[in-house]
């Protein structure tokens, strides 16, 4: 049952990667054409976003396929990171292109102003083919955030959050059009290009953060503790449950703790609790990998630090010091 889930979650990924190739070509094709052939830097550059997300797009398809292999003597724990690597090599790519458009606006504008000409005003065929690309793109980013929650992948739902913030600068060099357009100022075009880049670049900067935590094994979701700590104690004969870790892999999670349980109890039925905790683990929270736990007799758990992992009183110090960095 769950490998056809797993195999479901794959099919809609490869789907979503395969809409998104399609009309992020669309989309680059006219706004690179027209951005040429009117002389907008700004819808150049918006061309040269999209054509990041045809890449991104390709490489999502790509991974899918990485993802649905099983594990193996050197991957024990499958391949679901490859999703997570491919996030930060796409956030890698978008920040280059951002870049690379901000170096070229730059030396635009200064050459406007350094030059005693008036400049190029960008042709109307620029505005038409700006507002037709805003309107496939909402409906590209909804599509694709739909069914990035459908499939539970961060991936696909980073690269809707691209898309949308890809409206928002399409919107800005529409601004920046009509306004050089009405009031003839050409200069205004290379201005609205580096804003555009800046966008690129903050974009760029936010998922690689997000990604980054998770490849380190980091979590920033406090709820899912809080949710652990609650499934191990429901069950009856569990304490203390500490030296917890969640990690990601993907839209999976990987759990170690440590628990308490009476001392004078078999070998067996200490067992026995720590398969009804695993029971409960899975029961309460979602997309549940593995569950590795360590049975301390009661009480011996106190006598040693924590080196590593989160007990129910070193979680709200953990993060209400994260919150206040």
């Amino acid at each position: 049952m769950e490998k056809d889930i797993e195999s479901n979650r794959y099919k809609i990924i490869r789907l979503a990667s395969a809409i998104s190739i399609t009309g992020n070509l669309v989309i680059c094709g006219a706004k690179l054409l027209i951005g040429f052939f009117s002389g907008s830097l700004s819808v150049i550059g918006d061309g040269i976003d999209s054509a990041t997300d045809v890449v991104i797009s390709i490489l999502t398809l790509a991974v899918s396929f990485v993802m649905a292999k099983p594990s193996d003597k050197e991957h024990p724990w499958g391949h679901h990171r490859a999703e997570t690597v491919a996030s930060i090599i796409l956030s890698v790519i978008i920040f280059i292109a951002g870049l690379q458009l901000f170096s070229t606006s730059v030396h635009k504008l200064m050459t406007l102003f350094r030059s005693k000409e008036v400049g190029i005003l960008p042709h109307q065929l620029a505005i038409y083919v700006t507002i037709a690309s805003i309107v496939m793109k909402l409906i590209l980013a909804f599509n694709q955030h739909l069914m990035g929650k459908k499939a539970n992948s961060p991936m696909i739902i980073a690269n809707a959050k691209n898309m949308a913030s890809d409206v928002l600068i399409s919107a800005s060099v529409l601004a920046g059009l009509v306004v050089s357009v009405i009031f003839e100022l050409p200069f205004f075009d290379p201005v609205i290009a580096i804003i555009v880049s800046l966008f690129i670049v903050k974009t760029a900067v936010q998922i690689f953060l997000d990604f980054n935590s998770e490849i380190m094994d980091g979590n920033k979701n406090e709820e899912l503790y809080k949710q652990l700590f609650e499934a191990v104690l429901e069950v009856d004969g569990a304490k203390n449950p500490h030296k917890a870790r969640i990690r990601k892999m993907s839209n999976l999670l990987d759990i170690d703790l440590d628990i308490e349980v009476d001392k004078d109890l078999t070998v067996l039925e200490a067992h026995h609790i720590s398969e009804e905790v695993a029971k409960n683990i899975n029961i309460k929270l979602k997309n549940v990998y593995d569950v590795v736990i360590h049975i301390e007799p009661y009480g011996m758990g106190e006598q040693y630090a924590e080196q590593f992992g989160l007990s129910q009183k070193s979680l709200n110090e953990n993060f209400s010091k994260t919150k206040n960095e």
